[in-house]
């Protein structure tokens, strides 16, 4: 068995850890969830999101995969990394991508 190359996903807040993720598992949700939230200023609600990323994913993967703790943890990660932000005052979460000119990394 090879061993899958591992990738440390951040965390929005400075003093929580990220995770340490499968990479290539990491990029096939980090792919699907930046297709699925819009730039538009109303976003996407985060309840919705797992569901949503479902058709851009592999069925082998979401058969060996938890879609929802994939998808927590990657959109955590595009937060820290400045790729997409929670929308203030909406209520319920809701998410949407930033400018593409201020990824912080």
């Amino acid at each position: 068995m090879s061993q899958a190359e591992i990738f440390q996903a951040l965390h929005p807040d400075p003093n929580k850890n990220g995770t340490r993720v499968t990479k290539a598992t990491y990029e096939a949700y980090r792919t699907a969830l930046l297709q699925v939230i819009p730039a538009r200023e109303a976003g996407i609600a985060f309840a919705d999101l797992s569901q949503a990323v479902r058709p851009h994913l592999a069925q082998e993967l979401l058969n060996t995969t938890s879609p929802t703790w994939w998808v927590t943890t990657v959109k955590l990660d595009l937060e820290a990394r400045g790729l997409i932000e929670r929308i203030p005052g909406t209520g319920k979460q809701r998410v949407r991508r930033c400018s593409e000119s201020s990824p912080k990394s």
